[in-house]
């Protein structure tokens, strides 16, 4: 990955490859600013005196996860058609996990637990008579997913110098996936047609066939109120099927072909009326977050989903969050994207709760006031080096906090107990958020062991494997 620097003003350079920070860092040029993501600071040098080149910042938005990639916006003229083609040399890809089902399930908690207690204390007034919302309000659980990705939006373009941002400004058109009839829908023209519908059909039905629960296998689009009985091209009629299940049905009625299983027939029709969640909480918030794009006051390019997926297919990327940002909005060719991609994990910064609560939503004992233990809180990163003992060793990662002052570290999937806080020492302080780092390969999507081959939709045209989400 690139990494981040900084001249000795805190003004952002252009990124560096890793063995040039390494030689900066040995040799005494720069030092140490920021652990996770990794970011220098150059002790030599001013920003005045450096040049910088053009970068963007592409966004993927997502209920669940958010792609982020820091592209060198790079242009070189086709002789073949005698234009400038604009091309995306990858320096850096983050995916950024959202917690907005955390939050809604807490909240959702915490309202039965105070109705509880209001039901005993019949003098005190309903608080539901005096709410208001502001225009524009959301949910917790989406305003969430807008202020984490500004966050970091902001956070890269204090480290890179970021020019512009492309973003992704709705995944899934529902009013055009209703009425593919409807006019003046561009994308459903030329060559980005059906690539909308087609990865609407892939995210609501599991990349599996509908009949038969069959993955990583081909997969076609299936009318499940055929055409030949008076079905329609609406995506509530449409399913995926394999190849054996698609010719098998052919043309009888979903009860005749699944008579000896109704339950999965039952399913199938009910799951077909039912829109598809993430998209639903996608648009909910994809103004706003254009919006905040706009306000940080760089210019802002908007794509559709059918765009990006048409642009993955077209240059044989695999399907991540993050090289789903790379491929968002207008760019002819892309290079260097088989990097390593950053997971962010929102994990937030503790609970507000002074006592834990019993079942019935009463308080049960009581929490310390002080976050910090020995000066470490819960979530910092640190290095411990323990001399002698069964966990003799050096032991990096999150660590956990005890008043007694025997802390627990989690490390690369594993929690080590018991480690006394004389031996730790702080890397990075928690900033409420979880690090970790997945390869990425054309042969391997995730991790180096799932094959991208085993998903090959010549119908859906998808060619990505259920392993790679």
């Amino acid at each position: 990955m690139a990494v981040f620097v900084l001249d000795r003003s805190g003004k952002a350079l252009m990124p560096c490859t890793e063995k040039r920070a390494r030689l900066l860092l040995a040799r005494g040029r720069a030092r140490v600013h920021r652990v996770v993501p990794f970011c220098i600071r150059l002790i030599d040098r001013q920003h005045a005196s450096s040049a910088t080149q053009s970068l963007r910042l592409k966004l993927d938005p997502g209920s669940k996860t958010t792609g982020i990639a820091l592209v060198r916006d790079v242009t070189q003229p086709d002789a073949s058609i005698g234009e400038i083609q604009r091309g995306a040399a990858v320096l850096n890809l983050f995916e950024l996990i959202h917690r907005g089902r955390q939050i809604s399930e807490t909240l959702t908690a915490r309202r039965s637990m105070r109705q509880r207690r209001r039901g005993n204390l019949r003098y005190r007034a309903p608080r539901f008579l005096n709410r208001t919302r502001p225009t524009g309000w959301l949910a917790p659980s989406m305003q969430h997913r807008v202020d984490t990705t500004m966050a970091w939006v902001k956070r890269l373009m204090r480290w890179t110098p970021v020019c512009a941002v492309t973003s992704e400004l709705v995944r899934f058109d529902l009013q055009a996936l209703e009425n593919p009839e409807i006019e003046g829908v561009g994308y459903q023209q030329g060559a980005l047609a059906g690539y909308e519908v087609r990865e609407y059909l892939l995210a609501k039905w599991g990349r599996a066939c509908a009949y038969c629960d069959a993955e990583n296998t081909p997969l076609q689009i299936e009318h499940i109120h055929a055409r030949a009985r008076g079905g329609t091209n609406r995506v509530s009629n449409l399913t995926l099927a394999c190849a054996p299940c698609n010719t098998k049905k052919a043309a009888r009625a979903l009860p005749d072909f699944l008579a000896r299983d109704p339950k999965r027939a039952a399913r199938i029709l009910a799951q077909a009326k039912r829109p598809l969640k993430d998209a639903a909480a996608v648009n909910a918030t994809r103004w706003q977050l254009v919006q905040s794009l706009r306000a940080t006051g760089l210019p802002v390019e908007l794509a559709s989903g059918g765009r990006t997926k048409f642009n993955r297919t077209r240059f044989d990327i695999p399907k991540t969050h993050a090289l789903d940002a790379v491929c968002v909005g207008e760019v002819e060719w892309v290079r260097t994207w088989q990097r390593p991609t950053q997971t962010v994990k929102c994990t937030g910064r503790g609970s507000y709760q002074r006592t834990r609560l019993d079942k019935y939503g009463f308080p049960r004992g009581y929490l310390t006031r002080s976050r910090r233990v020995h000066g470490f809180q819960t979530g910092d990163l640190v290095r411990a080096d323990v001399p002698t003992g069964k966990k003799a060793g050096i032991h990096v990662g999150r660590v956990a906090v005890r008043a007694t002052g025997s802390f627990n570290i989690q490390g690369d999937g594993a929690v080590v107990q018991g480690i006394a806080h004389r031996h730790c020492r702080l890397v990075q302080r928690s900033d409420g958020y979880g690090y970790s780092r997945i390869a990425t390969s054309k042969g391997d999507a995730r991790t180096g062991t799932a094959s991208l081959s085993a998903l090959s939709l010549p119908a859906v045209n998808d060619g990505v494997s259920r392993a790679t989400g």
